[in-house]
């Protein structure tokens, strides 16, 4: 009679819960503050001034088709190139497109919500492989999910893109490496690449260290022939994402900061020292709050993504991993991947060797410490007790250090002593708090919740989860006491979208905000000289560099700068009515720039208009060379400089474009090079006088009109200039000159009426579409053809010796190990079935030395079992049950583990070898024999006369 199957649920499907588990921790998590924001999630700093305000640009973008030119983004910029690194690559970003922008500000909370559970369930993808129980790698997927790297990164959202995918790039390399599955792993690339650029030049640094380290360990097998497919795989991955990735190359390129390489002494030692001690500290204890450091104040790694705690467990399973005497890969990896943290020039070689210091590649460091950590659960021969006391030392040595070193301070010309090298006591100690409590749980679970491995299972993932939900719930009130403005500002006058706000000309002319949130035009969507963003047009870098405004990850040219607003067509500015530093004082009598009056209040902000307000594009008398104009002053923060107020009275043109204009223009001589803030209003009025009519933005760029052209004119347009640009003038092409410093100027003949428009065209789209194209083709003749060329094999499929496969005879004889209960000779998928063994014989009782005759019907003596030296999952038993036998689904789960999942190395069965002889036993005298027991004759069922496939 057939034996019944068992049926499969939910429960079975490791895959499921371990997403479900992550979503059920993540809601958890993120619940309170869903509630006390009234359904939305502000956070502080990045995550509110950048996130929140692109997502809902980026959206709108997207669904007016406006994927060319983005005009409120800082002077302008290529959508494309400027948002793919934020959101345009992710899946989640796509998700929202569908729901109205006013939903925009109540969808952050679930979208972080489902990137940790995504995080959860891929992490369990790559690490249910190295496992012998399911249980143990969901345990390394919260591990993974929920580390301090993903939990200090809700400040940047768009980072746990990558957390997300990466344990998927790792997982298709693993699958080809073991079954040669064809395609997964250009898809894996495919993903990594199109999601974030940024983020993939890491992972393909980590790759190459994962692929050649495994090779040299000798886990890994591979032909030439073999090696080459996987190349071809990882290019045509690369080739995929070409839509996405070669207009962003080209935009970052045009970056300031992509030159900036590492050299010298930096390269070898961080110029601050304190960044060691942030480091090492980073392991032990939970994340620090972005751009608060507090264990290190002056180590400058504000933003540095420094977090790479494990909670609960911290570095104890690492530690423990780590002082094996055994050789395998792991070790070798994480030994790698700290010294590459510890030395400047190997850390950075995870983001093109760029000299500032980030360590946002960490999350491929915590995956592999999860990693180290479950596989150290699984195995028997980890010093436990060793490893937790090596954790204790170093986390308390950390504290009493920066805790209770005595520092003199100066306050007021006066000198006195005070305790502790922390910025923030209180959040110091809570950190060091949470750390020993943790240490305090895993010596709980290990002396008081072993009775059975089950029980062990299930108290470490219910302290785990429970660690994690509340070590995260403080880190992010922490951070919501680092902004005070969420109900007093941001709710009622950001996400309105200036709603209160009736001025006629927002979207035609650009508005400052004066001590302001960042990119609060971007919350109203109208154009801005102010942004928060870091990746613009070249041209916009070189602009603001050549007046003296550092441009690196903002635009904010202070008051001082007045000139800029007259050149930029500013109109309107926005101060804040609440900040105590007013535009105009106290008294709103004295503004802070010449030409500007009260104009009311709404919104929250005063309003001031500037009555010498110049309209988007405008025409000179005379003109500048590129040459001359770099031998004026630059300005400054507190002063105004040349080059900004010559621009108002000349158009500044580069040395080569002079004969162009011949005839057209003047070129303004020496003595009428006088620039005083008195020129300066007269000149704005001059060139009003002579400025285009109707002005608007288009979805392709933008047009305007100008009417009475007595003769031809160069017409100004502050738009930073770039090659995707092309322009009509009357329906007919006109050539785009490069004019002050970084904008456009085009050539309109006089007449009644001048139509003038500009047309954006996204550099390297066109043909980045072409190399996407040409990659899908490739791979799908490459699918096809493996498929094709795959001849099937008699004696079913041979897979790569990444597993040595070999008789469970020759493995028991070794290992002394015994495969003789149920189920234990069942092939695992993918093992190949080997013709049957003979039955064993029965093994005989030793004979003693001088035998005595056993009484008649007496039992026979039981041969003592003889040790085994396989390393067990869990603990198995609790002091005192030595003697108990498991039973029901403890013994079946038992039956399971046994089965050996991934047997060691050449070099581990040796040294495994070696240790046997030494420990064997020595020989027992055998009690009498017992009777034998004739076991019950059963008919063989139809399970048993058929072999199970595997």
């Amino acid at each position: 009679m057939a034996t019944a199957q068992t049926k499969k649920t939910f429960r079975d499907n490791y895959f499921l819960e371990s997403f479900l588990l992550g979503l059920g921790l993540s809601f958890a998590v993120f619940l309170p503050f869903l509630v006390v924001d009234g359904g939305r999630f502000l956070f502080y700093g990045d995550f509110n001034v950048q996130q929140v305000p692109f997502y809902r640009l980026a959206h709108d973008a997207v669904r007016a088709g406006n994927i060319g030119w983005n005009h409120l983004t800082d002077l302008g910029a290529n959508f494309i190139g400027s948002y793919s690194f934020y959101l345009l690559g992710s899946p989640f970003f796509w998700l929202t497109i569908p729901f109205p922008s006013e939903w925009l500000q109540f969808l952050m909370g679930p979208l972080l919500i489902l990137k940790f559970a995504c995080a959860s369930f891929t992490g369990y993808v790559y690490l249910h492989r190295y496992t012998k129980s399911p249980d143990t790698a969901m345990i390394g997927a919260v591990l993974y999910a929920f580390s301090g790297f993903s939990i200090y990164n809700i400040f940047f959202n768009h980072f746990h893109e990558a957390i997300v995918f990466f344990p998927l790039l790792l997982a298709a390399l693993d699958e080809y490496m073991e079954t040669r599955r064809r395609g997964l792993f250009a898809l894996a690339v495919f993903a990594c690449c199109f999601v974030n650029y940024y983020f993939f030049v890491g992972q393909v640094t980590f790759c190459l260290i994962y692929f050649f380290l495994r090779l040299a360990c000798g886990s890994w097998r591979l032909s030439f022939k073999d090696f080459l497919l996987l190349a071809l795989e990882a290019v045509t991955g690369v080739g995929l994402s070409g839509l996405l990735l070669l207009p962003s190359v080209l935009a970052v390129l045009q970056n300031n900061r992509v030159d900036n390489m590492v050299n010298g002494w930096n390269a070898v030692l961080y110029n601050r020292n304190q960044r060691y001690l942030h480091i090492l500290e980073c392991f032990f204890f939970p994340p620090d709050l972005p751009a608060r450091p507090n264990f290190t104040p002056d180590s400058e790694s504000k933003w540095s993504s420094l977090g790479a705690w494990l909670p609960l467990f911290g570095m104890t399973g690492v530690i423990g991993w780590l002082q094996l005497r055994r050789k395998h890969w792991l070790k070798k990896m994480l030994w790698v991947l700290f010294a590459m943290a510890l030395v400047p020039f190997l850390n950075s070689a995870f983001q093109m060797m760029n000299a500032s210091y980030y360590a946002r590649w960490y999350y491929m460091l915590t995956l592999m410490m999860a990693l180290a950590t479950i596989m150290s659960l699984e195995s028997e021969r980890v010093d436990w007790r060793r490893s937790v006391l090596w954790t204790f030392t170093i986390t308390v040595a950390i504290g009493a250090v920066i805790g209770f070193m005595p520092k003199k301070e100066t306050v007021d010309d006066q000198e006195f002593w005070a305790m502790g090298l922390m910025e923030y006591p209180t959040r110091f100690w809570t950190y060091v708090a949470i750390s020993l409590i943790c240490l305090a749980l895993v010596v709980y679970l290990f002396l008081f919740c072993r009775q059975s491995r089950r029980v062990f299972k299930r108290a470490v993932l219910w302290c785990l989860s429970l660690v994690s939900v509340l070590y995260s719930i403080c880190f992010i009130a922490l951070g919501k006491t680092q902004s005070d403005y969420t109900w007093d500002h941001i709710i009622p006058y950001e996400l309105n979208g200036g709603a209160n706000i009736d001025l006629p000309d927002l979207q035609v002319c650009r508005s400052d905000f004066y001590e302001s949130m960042d990119n609060a035009a971007m919350f109203w969507q109208i154009p801005s000289i102010q942004a928060f963003h870091s990746i613009v047009p070249g041209s916009v870098m070189e602009f603001y560099d050549s007046i003296g405004v550092q441009r690196d990850v903002g635009s904010r040219p202070t008051v001082s700068h007045y000139g800029v607003r007259g050149l930029a067509s500013v109109h309107w500015l926005f101060d804040d009515d609440d900040d105590p530093d007013f535009f105009a004082g106290e008294q709103s009598d004295d503004p802070a720039m010449p030409g500007w009056a009260y104009y009311g209040n709404a919104n929250g902000y005063d309003i001031w208009e500037n009555e010498y307000y110049i309209p988007m594009g405008f025409s000179y008398d005379h003109y500048l060379t590129r040459s001359e104009y770099e031998a004026f002053s630059k300005g400054s923060d507190t002063s105004v400089g040349q080059r900004e107020l010559a621009m108002l009275r000349a158009i500044v043109l580069e040395d080569g474009d002079i004969p162009s204009v011949e005839g057209m223009l003047e070129h303004l001589d020496a003595m009428s090079r006088d620039f005083t803030e008195e020129n300066y209003l007269a000149d704005c009025q001059s060139r009003r006088s002579m400025a285009c009519e109707n002005f608007a933005y288009t979805s392709s760029g933008f047009r305007a009109n100008m009417t009475n052209i007595t003769r031809d004119r160069l017409v100004f347009f502050s738009v930073p200039y770039e090659a995707g640009w092309s322009a009509r003038v009357n329906g007919e092409e006109a050539s785009i000159l490069r004019a002050n410093v970084g904008f456009m100027a085009v050539r309109v003949p006089k007449g009644e009426l001048a139509e003038i428009e500009f047309i954006y065209h996204t550099p390297g789209l066109g043909t980045g579409i072409l190399i996407t194209l040409a990659s899908l083709m490739l791979l799908v003749g490459y699918l096809t053809l493996a498929r094709r060329l795959q001849k099937p094999d008699p004696e079913g499929p041979r897979y790569p010796k990444v597993r040595r496969v070999g008789r469970f005879a020759g493995y028991a004889k070794r290992r002394q190990a015994s495969f003789r209960q149920p189920g234990s000779m069942t092939l695992h998928r993918g093992e190949v079935e080997h013709a049957p063994l003979p039955a064993p014989e029965p093994e005989l009782p030793p004979q003693p030395q001088q035998p005595e005759a056993a009484p008649e019907g007496s039992a026979p003596a039981k041969p003592r079992p003889k040790r085994r030296y396989q390393p067990r999952p869990w603990p198995q038993k609790a002091p005192g049950l030595e003697g108990a036998t498991p039973n029901g689904p403890e013994l079946e789960e038992a039956h399971k583990l046994e089965e050996p999942h991934e047997l060691e190395e050449p070099h581990e069965l040796e040294e495994s070898r070696e240790l046997e002889e030494t420990h064997k036993p020595a020989a027992l005298p055998a009690e009498p024999p017992a009777a034998p027991v004739e076991e019950p004759k059963t008919e063989p069922t139809a399970k048993e006369d058929k072999p199970e496939e595997p």
